[in-house]
């Protein structure tokens, strides 16, 4: 049985490029995601159902709510990191969201669901989805020394993958037996494991370091200063903009395209679960095999370039056949390129940065700057609407900005390596 388990390990190590003492803060890291991600995917379907609900000519209301929302969250999360260890800010905001997950399951089982319940629960699950991801990234570039980043965040991502195939999966079969609030009570089980494996993971020693356990102190507002004082961060953050930019355009117009195709709400959960399901199984055997060696090879800069170059493709595609079909496919495509290679190599991007940086910088981005895009790309798409352009049309206006988008991906990637590279002296962003 030793000799059995010694050999299996071997074949991990050499499988996953591992170094000695790394598996099990591996496993626990990738455990971690999976939760994670499988408990925010289960209510993924059922908040995109509430948008479609809520009237697809309102979404770009929801998105500026949502942007809105994450203003007055961003500075709270501040003041905790600047306060709190981060090994114990990371469970809080975890359990903070679980008790709002069972608070919005009383509201869907005692009271009637209305719209404005409806869109409530939207604009939460997208602050939810973005605060718990950019958290653990957060945790991840703490616990991970630098040059392990290219090696295991892809690992680590196809924990999130496999949670996220999962988490869909579960969704499209459960929301008609069971009914969408059940959906909440599995979504709030899994998050509280998630929690279980940070734990775990705070005490594993060897490839984890324990940096985490003291308070990155400094001000509410630092992650706002630190971006407009750095170009580096300056830049991640227009990398940002442009790609919530091209989302948000396929995002609105595959809510058209289900509004018309699906007449039911069970039938609109299930096809949103489907997608989900399909876009994260082309995802996880990427992320397994394939991303950390391609990085290793080609670099961050090739690695953060490759969603851009999808998607200028994708818009051109579906310039020339605007049609469901068309668009499922890219979203598949797509999703499986930001996850299985842009995801790993964007949150690269911050393992040479300080704490500070890490933690508010990063949380600035992942979530002020990222929804302010959501925001913004969200009235933009209703106003080409309201000039007359067709999906088409529209689409071929996302080509040019896509190709922006590729250039500020390698260049990124050339920064970040000067960065990693330098002595610790200089590595200071400026």
């Amino acid at each position: 049985m030793g000799e059995l388990k010694t050999r299996a390990t071997t074949v991990l190590r050499r499988a996953l490029d591992l170094r000695e003492g790394e598996i099990r803060g591996l496993v626990l890291a990738f455990l971690y995601f999976f939760f994670l991600l499988g408990g925010y995917t289960l209510l993924r379907p059922l908040r995109d159902e509430m948008g479609v609900a809520s009237g697809v000519e309102n979404l770009q209301y929801l998105f500026t709510a949502t942007f809105f929302v994450m203003l007055l969250a961003v500075p709270a999360f501040g003041m905790l990191v600047s306060r709190w260890a981060r090994s114990r800010i990371v469970p809080s905001v975890y359990r903070f969201f679980i008790a709002s997950i069972l608070l919005f399951y009383l509201l869907f089982n005692v009271t009637e669901t209305n719209v404005w319940t409806a869109r409530a629960f939207y604009v939460w699950v997208s602050v939810l989805n973005l605060f718990v991801v950019s958290v653990f990234w957060s945790l991840m570039n703490d616990l991970f020394q630098a040059s392990q980043a290219k090696r295991l965040f892809p690992v680590i991502a196809a924990g999130g993958t496999a949670g996220a195939l999962a988490g869909p999966l579960a969704a499209a079969n459960l929301v008609g037996p069971l009914g969408p609030a059940s959906l909440l009570l599995i979504s709030a089980a899994a998050l509280e494991i998630a929690v279980w494996c940070v734990y775990g993971l705070l005490r594993e020693k060897g490839s984890v370091k324990t940096t985490a356990q003291t308070p990155v102190g400094g001000g509410i507002f630092d992650g706002l200063t630190l971006v407009l004082r750095s170009p580096y961060l300056m830049g991640v953050a227009v990398f940002f903009l442009l790609m919530t930019s091209a989302a948000t355009f396929l995002y609105f117009i595959q809510a058209h395209f289900v509004r018309d195709l699906f007449p039911t709400s069970a039938e609109r959960i299930a096809a949103f679960a489907w997608l989900d399901f399909f876009a994260n199984a082309a995802t996880v055997l990427l992320q397994l095999f394939v991303t950390g060696r391609l990085l290793k090879r080609f670099g961050l800069g090739f690695g953060l370039a490759v969603l851009p170059i999808v998607v200028t493709l994708a818009f051109a595609a579906l310039a020339l056949a605007p049609v469901f079909a068309m668009l499922a496919g890219i979203q598949v495509l797509r999703r499986a390129a930001q996850y299985a290679v842009s995801r790993p190599a964007r949150e690269a991007l911050f393992t040479p940065l300080s704490a500070g940086e890490k933690y508010k910088a990063k949380n600035f981005i992942d979530t002020a700057v990222y929804r302010g895009g959501d925001a913004g790309s969200g009235w933009a798409f209703a106003g080409l609407r309201a000039a007359g352009l067709d999906f088409a049309a529209i689409a071929l206006v996302m080509v040019p900005v896509a190709g922006l988008w590729t250039g500020i991906a390698f260049a990124l990637g050339r920064h970040r390596e000067r960065l990693a590279d330098a002595p610790p002296k200089a590595k200071v962003i400026q």
